[in-house]
């Protein structure tokens, strides 16, 4: 089957002109959300599954702008939000289309929110908690035509108190909705992929698509020091006062590999250590090189450091996991990550921020600073 012939002409057409062919991804889900029934499509980072999502709901909608709130879509990271209203504004503009598109997070200012509410947008994007509130205030009258609820990245919610919290706002919704709404979850490569399948639909029948490509992965472990026992004698970050430590170490080796590639994300597990990192390899360098990105900082700088790497003016992010989900960072060449990513997972994921396009293998460097009972971790 022509996985476009669900489509009309106009978005057929804006899609042949902008991309070459549809991705796996696409080719296998456009038959299965055009069906109406619930959907999972599992597939790797940059596989063009949020636009496997998106574009159908978008054109079905297209003809009738205006009417309401009818699709939602839900990311577990605010900064992915915003990245993903940022992306609709390609197909939207290319099928002139006269769709609203409102987010809603807990970075959305007073004004913003009170205006959602007196006229509410054709699309919404939000957050699982941001859901639960609007379910819960005057802002629900404006849910109940839901036609297509969009659940992204459900591998990093689903078996959590998050998930289970999100999955009782799903079933809120269900019930206040005029009519039953189509459920699509969007999931990194996960198994068992049945599972994942039972936390979007609520344990019913759901399609399951399974796009997955292996990609070639590109990975180091780095130790930069030859011997782990004694490892230098000038405390720094991360060593509480100890005689000794492998930072001053680290330090020129992350430099070193950040002036080798053109764009590197290096991943860090708190925001303390996220600022010193950045902050050592700029005086390291003796200009900037790096900044910090996350959750702390306010959404206009976070945005403003995203763009900064996506644009090439700085080479450098250090970063926690606020960029860790799907954000759409453009050709990053490196990532690196600094100390265990704590689950094999998240380091995955992590590892998709790097080579986000089809084609390209990942390129991962893992910086060993800490015991080497955590290398297995470290894999990243």
């Amino acid at each position: 089957m022509d996985p476009l012939a669900v489509f009309s002409p106009e978005t057929r057409a804006w899609f042949e002109e902008a991309f070459s062919a549809p991705t796996p991804a696409q080719r296998l889900g456009w038959p299965a959300i055009a069906s109406g029934r619930d959907t999972l499509i599992q597939a790797p980072t940059g596989s063009g599954k949020t636009l496997a999502a998106f574009l159908y709901g978008i054109d079905k909608l297209n003809s009738e702008p205006g009417d309401g709130l009818r699709l939602i879509y839900v990311s577990p990271l605010k900064a992915l939000n915003y990245d993903i209203e940022r992306n609709l504004r390609g197909p939207l503009a290319g099928l002139e289309s006269e769709l609203r598109v409102g987010v809603r997070t807990g970075d959305t200012p007073q004004k913003e929110r009170a205006a959602m509410l007196r006229n509410p947008p054709d699309i919404l994007i939000t957050t699982p908690e941001s859901l639960y509130l609007l379910l819960t205030s005057r802002a629900r009258e404006n849910l109940k035509g839901i036609r297509t609820l969009i659940l992204d990245e459900v591998h990093a919610v689903a078996g959590t108190k998050r998930g289970a919290h999100l999955a009782l706002s799903v079933e809120r919704l269900r019930r206040l909705a005029d009519e039953p709404f189509q459920r699509i979850g969007l999931s990194a490569t996960q198994r068992p992929m049945e599972e994942i399948g039972r936390f979007v639909s609520g344990a019913r029948d759901i399609q399951l698509v399974d796009a997955g490509v292996a990609k070639e992965l590109d990975l180091k472990v780095v130790v930069p020091v030859e011997d782990m026992r004694e490892p230098g004698a000038s405390p720094d970050i991360g060593s509480e006062g100890s005689q000794s430590s492998i930072w001053p170490s680290i330090y020129p080796e992350i430099l070193k590999l950040v002036e080798e590639h053109r764009s590197t994300i290096v991943f860090v597990n708190n925001r303390r250590l996220a600022e010193r990192l950045a902050l050592r390899l700029n005086e390291l360098a003796e200009k900037d090189v790096a900044r910090a990105h996350h959750g702390s900082l306010a959404r206009e700088q976070r945005v403003e450091i995203e763009e900064l790497l996506k644009a090439g003016e700085i080479p450098c992010l250090v970063a926690t996991s606020s960029l860790e989900l799907g954000i759409d960072m453009g050709a990053v060449d490196l990532v690196i990550q600094v100390e265990s990513p704590k689950s094999v997972a998240r380091g995955l994921q992590r590892v998709g921020r790097a080579g986000h396009e089809l084609a390209p293998s990942r390129r991962v460097a893992s910086s060993r600073s800490s015991a080497p009972t955590c290398s297995s971790r470290r894999l990243s």
